[in-house]
């Protein structure tokens, strides 16, 4: 086991890829770059770690900020449950511990939004506690050295992967035998193409040797993915225009859209004809998430309703950017900017 280690981590001494949130110990720090790279491309959550980091320097300085800020912060990134989780550890991290980050596996693991795998991330890296990581890297990659079908999304696979990589750690550099793991998935034993000539397991990969790669890693669950119809209504006059605050407890939580109109089938060709025939309106755009897929046509009126809900608020245009908005409200300004 421990030339697995060994190997493992001379390769990332020749190979690991320069990044800032590597340069640190500081707990807080590691905290927001695991945070931030959830679900997340490592060139797009660059820019924002950095952001981060020089908006709020201190995990203090991110629990006096006002959330509507750190959500214009994570504007772009999508996920948005994740900046609240970030927000509210921050407060529980200035209340109970001081303002100190807290310094164990133990602790970490209760903070909002932090799970088994990113406990043992900032544990190791910050303060190096011996406690292996099991991200969707090292599954793949374990899952083909070892050529294991058991599916990692059943309760059976989870618990034995996370066996293995805890019997494959060593206690002399855990940080950057977690570092080297996640790295060499990350950059050689990629989903699709794996470069398995430059793996320095190649020799000892069994996946390798019986042909299975690429049915490896296993799952079990198909996600189902739900459709919704969103219709959009965008009130305007006098360079004004209405929004409203989403208060539904989901991923868009407290940002902000236009009124909202959510169908539950695609319109019909007649319902769409009277909507046409009413109001001149967009061409639809897509929006993918991981369970859902978001269909939405924004419908343009050029008067703004005398009649308001209390939800809504007029802005000038102009000010639209200064509201945290969700990805497809992004898309939209995107793509018709010139309507305003």
């Amino acid at each position: 086991m421990s030339d697995f280690s060994l190997s493992i981590r001379n390769w990332y001494r020749q190979n690991k890829r320069d990044l800032p949130w590597r340069n640190t110990s500081d707990a807080y720090f590691i905290w927001l770059s695991e945070i931030i790279m959830q679900q997340t491309r490592v060139e797009q959550g660059t820019k924002y770690y950095l952001k981060f980091i020089a908006h709020y320097p201190t995990v203090t300085d991110l629990a006096n900020a006002d959330e509507k800020d750190i959500l214009n912060d994570w504007q772009g990134l999508g996920y948005y449950s994740r900046a609240r989780n970030l927000h509210h550890s921050a407060k529980i991290i200035r209340d109970e511990f001081k303002g100190v980050f807290p310094n164990n596996y133990k602790d970490i693991l209760q903070l909002k939004g932090v799970g088994k795998y990113t406990a043992a991330a900032i544990s190791s890296f910050a303060f190096n506690e011996v406690y292996a990581v099991v991200d969707g890297n090292v599954y793949r990659l374990l899952s083909r050295v070892f050529d294991i079908d058991l599916p990692i999304d059943s309760s059976q696979g989870q618990k034995y992967f996370q066996e293995l990589a805890d019997e494959l750690i060593i206690t002399a550099n855990p940080a950057e035998h977690n570092q080297s793991i996640m790295e060499l998935g990350a950059k050689v034993c990629k989903p699709v193409n794996p470069l398995c000539s430059q793996c320095p397991l190649s020799t000892q990969c069994l996946a390798l040797q019986k042909k299975t790669i690429e049915d490896r890693p296993v799952k079990s669950k198909k996600v189902k993915i739900r459709n919704r119809y969103f219709h959009f209504l965008v009130f305007t006059e006098k360079k004004q225009i209405l929004i409203e605050q989403r208060t539904e407890k989901d991923i868009w939580q407290n940002m902000y859209q236009f009124p909202l109109v959510e169908t539950a089938e695609k319109a019909s060709q007649q319902e769409s004809e009277i909507w046409k025939s009413q109001f001149s309106e967009s061409e639809p755009i897509k929006h993918i998430l991981s369970h859902q897929k978001i269909t939405a046509v924004f419908h343009h009126i050029n008067k703004i309703p005398k009649n308001k809900s209390n939800n809504w608020n007029l802005i000038n245009i102009h000010q639209i950017q200064d509201y945290p908005l969700p990805r497809i409200i992004d898309k939209y300004l995107e793509e018709f900017s010139d309507l305003f």
